[in-house]
This record gives structure tokens, sequence and C-alpha cells, in this order.
């Protein structure tokens, strides 16, 4: 859009003056430039839109100078038109931008007033329309036309620098010319008009240094030797000058701080040509031992160092390390220093730069050397013992007072004082082992035993006798060597069953052994039964060679009424030089078991009592020991078999009541209960009185059947046979013959007996005596 303005006023400004050239009087007849439409508007309103007419325009003024300060309006033109007769019947019209606000026109003579101040800067030209009207009819006189006002420019902008100040970096010792930074500076005023924005550029501060190129503004180094280290930054101060530099023009300005770059123009050098450091001979090895610097004028990685050790003595005593954080050369120790073997040392240390600038190395090498010479200071040291670890052994067997070892200390330092030898007693608080003061001779003070402690960690001190606060250490370990001086015995405390159905060559156990002992080849366990023991017809052991021996039956059916628990002794020995043996208790319980062998009831409280383990050569223990088990394995059978009777019996004999017709095996049915009771009853109708006495000395199964009668008698539910439940499981086979009423008549038996049994039998003689053809069912 500004552009069209642009070629309009351009277009516009050309005519005017073609029709200046043609009219003498300055009255311009020029084409009409845009006539208005009339778009409804009839020749009334003078608009000839269909061609060309003669414009008489005069135009006496194109340009108003801005910032105009007067107090009167300030006179732009003239507008006039050649139709004005003078008499006032032309009427002026001003229209367009800043139309009555900043211009003004008088309408009966055409002069324009500017009356405001106008900046060029704001707006640099106004586009204004000019009417012509007749007053009476205010109709157009002349077609509207469009005119420009342009605001003319003058210096009132000075020089600007908006991107200032500036920072800029050039390397020291750059070449004269070499460009720093380019300044830039811009001026509000037109630059078509004149000299108000045509600048100028000079230097005012930063000479002899730096220059300044006038028309661009580039900044150039000036000197060829600008060196960092002397001066590593400058500030300069740039002026623009507009109207080309000359007297009256607006000028402004800016700094430019410029840093000078390092550049690796500086070898390091050492302040002294030699260092003389202390070092006491008891520093410990990797401590920095002294620290020397070389200095170099550079910076950053231009003044890195690396320190090497040329030669010396001490080559393989110490060794140089840079520190990157300072750059010091650190003297580290590698060896331990003796005063008494080399008192001093001297080395030379060369310091060189990490990283050189091949274009200097023609100004001499990047090194320097120094000489580091390293005193070694006297201390009084400690005892030093031969060995700081030793290593010994003894025999668990070993009396007491047997030499262990020998331990050896001196002392190092120019008195060689003597040393007194002790044992630091925090490490053998049992006081198991002494060594003697003046020698260092270790003995046994006390029995050892390898099983409890095989090695022993203990702590020899040297002290001076001279300085007792010299102490020196040194560890000692003994080894306690094993004898064959324990016995094995079994791994775990059995508990072995076997089941009353077991098969004859069935394996019901698997010993192992342990022995504290740890012979070289490993152990190798023996094992037998005991061969004083009477022979053995239940049991047998297999050694099976592996350390491991198994427990089998040599028969079947094994009753827990007969014999609750079988004992074997189990001889184990260990194969050892000399051999070493136990005797070992294995209880086997007798136990109730399915068909798959899981037992369902056993008796394990007198179990734990009866594993022990012996010492083969302690033959009386030994045997007390077994009579001891023995003893209380028939007491526990003892009590076992009363309490069958109470408890199995019992309960055997309520099941049998549950099928009367079963009579059972007889004395040849074990399972049941215990014959032996009924034993007696085989002479009833022989002696009935000594019946009645043998009765009596079966005191536990008379006071059962005494029991079960009261029971029955007090409980009136009952029926008056419950009093038959002892007697209805005897069986077929009894020795006292059948006493069920089964495959029986009254013909056959006489229960009439029954009445001369006594009291105690009179419920048992009234069901059986009194009625005749009688039969007892349950």
């Amino acid at each position: 859009m500004k552009c069209l303005q642009v070629l309009r006023v351009f277009t516009m400004f050309v005519l005017l003056l073609w029709e200046d050239s043609r009219s003498e009087a300055m009255t311009l007849n020029s084409i009409l430039l845009h006539p208005v439409s009339g778009r409804g508007r009839g020749a009334a309103d003078g608009i000839f839109p269909h061609h060309r007419r003669k414009r008489s325009w005069v135009w006496n003024q194109f340009f108003v100078l801005e910032e105009y300060t007067g107090e009167e309006p300030l006179y732009v033109g003239k507008l006039h038109s050649d139709t004005d007769k003078g008499d006032g019947q032309v009427r002026y019209v001003l229209r367009g931008q800043g139309a009555m606000s900043v211009f003004t026109i008088n309408e009966n003579t055409g002069d324009i007033h500017a009356t405001k101040r106008l900046d060029r800067e704001l707006q640099a030209y106004y586009i204004l329309r000019a009417q012509a009207r007749d007053r009476d009819s205010n109709l157009l006189v002349e077609p509207e036309s469009e005119f420009i006002i342009k605001v003319q420019d003058i210096n009132d902008n000075e020089p600007k620098f908006l991107d200032g100040p500036y920072t800029a970096r050039v390397a020291e010792q750059a070449p004269v010319g070499t460009s720093v930074v380019t300044v830039v500076a811009t001026d509000a005023d037109d630059p078509t008009y004149g000299n108000s924005a045509k600048l100028v550029y000079s230097i005012l501060q930063g000479q002899p240094y730096f220059s300044v190129e006038p028309r661009t503004g580039l900044v150039l180094t000036a000197l060829p030797d600008l060196d960092r280290e002397v001066q590593d930054h400058y500030l300069l101060v740039i002026q623009a000058k507009d109207m080309v530099g000359q007297i009256g023009g607006l000028s402004g300005t800016t700094s430019v701080t410029v840093i000078l770059t390092d550049i690796n123009d500086n070898p390091p050098h050492f302040p002294h040509k030699s260092y003389q450091f202390s070092v006491p001979e008891s520093e410990l090895i990797t401590a920095v031992v002294a620290k020397i610097k070389a200095l170099d004028l550079d910076v950053g990685p231009n003044a890195e160092m690396d320190y090497r050790i040329l030669d010396g003595d001490g080559l393989g005593t110490f060794r140089i390390l840079t520190d990157q954080n300072t750059q010091e050369g650190l003297v580290i120790l590698q060896k331990t220093l003796d005063f008494e073997t080399k008192s001093s040392y001297t080395l030379r240390v060369e310091a060189s730069n990490r990283y050189v600038d091949a274009r200097f190395l023609t100004a001499g090498p990047y090194n320097d050397v120094a000489l580091v010479c390293l005193l070694v200071g006297n201390v009084d040291e400690p005892p030093v013992f031969s060995s700081s670890l030793s290593r010994m052994v003894v025999s668990e067997a070993a009396a007491v007072g047997t030499s262990v070892g020998c331990v050896s200390a001196h002392d190092p330092d120019a008195t060689k004082s003597p040393v007194r030898y002790s044992i630091e007693r925090k490490t053998d608080m049992e006081q198991l082992f002494h060594v003697e003061s003046t020698s260092g001779v270790i003995r046994t003070s006390r029995p050892l035993d390898r099983e409890t402690v095989s090695l022993h960690n203990i702590t020899v001190l040297a002290t001076e006798i001279v300085d007792p606060s010299q102490v020196g250490k040194a560890v000692v370990l003994i080894s306690v060597l094993d004898v064959n001086d324990n016995a094995p015995s079994f791994a775990i405390p059995y508990q072995t069953f076997v089941c009353e159905n077991s098969k004859p060559g069935q394996i019901i156990e698997t010993l192992s052994a342990v022995d504290r002992d740890e012979p070289v080849d490993g152990h190798h366990f023996l094992f037998s039964l005991t061969p004083d023991a009477p022979q053995n017809l239940n049991f047998t052991l297999r050694d099976n060679k592996d350390n491991t021996a198994s427990i089998l039956t040599l028969r079947g059916g094994f009753l827990q009424r007969d014999q609750l628990v079988h004992i074997l002794l189990v001889v184990i020995s260990d194969g050892g030089s000399p051999s070493l043996s136990s005797t070992n208790t294995l209880s086997i319980t007798v136990c109730d078991c399915d068909l798959d062998g899981i037992h369902r009831s056993c008796s394990w409280g007198i179990a734990p009592f009866l594993v022990v383990g012996l010492n083969a050569t302690a033959t009386p223990l030994t045997c007390l020991v077994t009579l001891l088990g023995i003893l209380m394995v028939t007491v526990a059978m003892r009590r076992r078999r009363g309490e069958l009777l109470l408890t199995n019996e019992e309960q055997d004999i309520q099941e049998s009541i549950v099928r009367y017709d079963d009579e059972g095996g007889g004395e040849e049915d074990t399972e049941a209960f215990d014959m032996s009771a009924l034993r007696p009853l085989r002479k009833i109708n022989q002696n009935h009185v000594g019946l009645e006495s043998k009765m009596e000395k079966n005191q536990m199964f008379e006071k059962f059947i005494k029991n079960r009668l009261e029971e029955a008698d007090l409980d009136l539910r009952a029926p008056p046979y419950d009093s038959l439940q002892p007697f209805v499981f005897e069986g077929s086979g009894s020795a006292a013959e059948s006493l069920s009423s089964l495959h029986s008549s009254e013909s056959e038996e006489d229960y009439s007996f029954l009445e001369e049994w006594g009291p105690k039998f009179k419920r048992l003689a009234d069901l059986y005596g009194q009625q005749e053809g009688r039969r007892v069912f349950s």
C-alpha cells in the first residue's frame, strides 16, 4: 500500500511540474487522477466520469518543514481554481489525512496552514483531497483531486547504537588489521534527503591499540604485540556522527570491551633451581612428602603441567604426579625410608607444558628443570620383627610346655636397644600359650583341644627395654594338629520302630555316625553288634561299607504285648590308629502299622532314655547302663501289659459284643485279648474252690470283671445280659471250652454249676440257671 502511495505521489509530482512549465501564473491544468464516482448522483454534482477534462488548480507549495514551533499556524500553500473569479462564489473544501485537524483551509481564499507541530519520523507525508464548490448550489465546480503535503526533514535525530555496549574477543599477538567487531549505529532522519543520516565512525578511546573503519564501523587491531600477560582487556569508545562528520552534526557513542584471549606464548619455569624438603623415616608409603610448582604466565590449558623425574638416586623410592587443580608437582613416597640406611635423596625434576603451540617453538624450549633434595629425618622406631606374620603348628596331644616356635625382633635404631617379648592377652584370653621374654620361644601353657579351637591367632609384642613406649607387634597363627582322640557315635538320636506285621529281612533303620576328629584321608566307620551280647533272634546289623549300616529283621510277627521295646548294642569304630570305638544303644519300638508300613500307634515315651552312646574302653559302665536299660524296659513292659488289660482288652471286648455269634479263634487268636487270664478256667468242672483261689491271684483281671459288673448293675438302661461282655469272644478253640449259647440247647448244657461260684456270679447264674430253654442274644 505504501508503494502505491509513493507511486501516486511521484506521478502527481511529475504532472505538477509539467503543468507548471506550461502556465506562467502557476496554474496547473492536470488530468483528473481520482474522479469521484457518480453512483446515483447526477450532473448537478459536477462529476464527468466519461471524458477527461482540463483541471485548473493553483499549487503554491508542496513541502512543510518538520518541528515548526512558531506561535502562528505555518502557511503550507494555496488552493486556487481558474473558475474562481474572486467574487466569493467558490468555496474550497479540504479532506483526507489530517484535514481540519493538522491542516486547515480558508474556504474563501484556499490558503492551507499547519496547526500542529509535525514530525517526519512519525509521518513523512499526508495525502489530502481538494474540492471547489459553488457557494450557492454547493455543486463541484472542479473535479475532486488528491494532492500530497510532504514533511521536509531536518537533522533532529542523533545516531544510536542499538546493540551496544559491545564485548569482543581477540587473540593476543594478533597481526595488525585483525578484525575485532563491527559496530552499527542508526539515524532516524531521512537518509534520502540531505546528509542528516549519513554517518561517519571514529574512535575516541582505545588508540593506538585499535582503530575503526569510518564508513563501516569495523574495529581492527592497530598494534602487532598485544600481550595478554601485560594487559588482558581494553575499553574502547566508538563515536558515530551524522552530516558526514561535519561541524554541527549530531553524534552518538558506544563502548566496546575487547578481551585478549590467551595463547601458549610463555614457557613454564621454576622460581628456584633447587628445593629441599625433610621427610621423617616413619612416613607411610603413598604419602605426599613434597610439593613443587613451576610458574606459567599463561592460563587454562596453556598452563597445564606435566612433571617427571629425570634422574637421581631416588627413582625407585619416589614418584611425582601433577595435581590437576593446582598444577603442582606432588612427590610421593613409594618405599619405606630408613635413616640408618640412607639419610638423603636427590631428584632432578622437569616441568613441561602439556599443550605446546608450534608457532612459538622457535622462541625456546617449553620446559624447565629443578633439583629436589629430600632429607630423611631420624625417628625413634619401635622394634621390628623378622616377620610380621608367622605360622606354627602343634599337636593337640602336645604336653604342657611343648615348644611351638620362635619369634625374633630387633631395634632398628642406632641405639640397638634390647627387647622383651610378651603376648597380648586379649588375643589369648585362656592363656593357652606363653612366650619366653628374652628368647621369643612360644610354648603351650595348657592342654589343647583341636575340636574346640583348631586355629589360634595371637599377637606377640616386642618392647624396648630403654624406652618401653616403643612396642612392635607380630601376628602368630598356631594351627592345632588333629589326633584320634574321639570315638564315633550315632549321627542323630534314632527313634526306630518295627511294625507288628513286619517280614523277615526287612530294613527298618539305616544308621550313620559322626566323629569330631578329622583324619586326613576321611572317616572310615565300621559297624557291628556287640560280640558279647546274647544271640539276637529278632534283628541283625549289616555294614554297608559306606559309613552307614542297616538294621534288618530276622523274623516277622512282632507283638507289642509280648515286648514293646527291643534293645540293640551297636559298636562303631573309626578305623584310626589307634582305633577308637563306642557302643551305642539303639531302641526299637514295636508299633501297630497299616498295610503300607506306616505306624498308627507307638509308645515313644521311654525311647529317649534308651539311646545311650558308650566308649568301648569303659566296659563296667557299659554293663551297668545296659542292665539299667533292660530293667527300665522290663518295668515299662509290665506297666504296658497292665495298661493293655485296662485299655486294649476293654476295647476288644466292647467290640466283640457287636457280633455275638463270632467266637473268634480261641487260644490261637492272640489279637483279641490275653488268653492267659482265662487259662485258670480250664478246670472249672473239676475243682470250683481251686478256681476261685487262682482267680484271686489275678487281681487285675478280677478287678476288671468287678468293675464291669458294677457298671452293669448301676446302669438301669442296660439289659441284664451286659454282664456277659467279658466272655463273648473266647473262641471255639478255647481250652476252657465254649461258654456261648450258640449251637447249644438245654439238653446239651447244664449251667447249674454257676450257682456254686459264689455271689460274684449270681447274675450269671440267674440268667442261665433259672429259666429253661432261654437263649441270650446281644
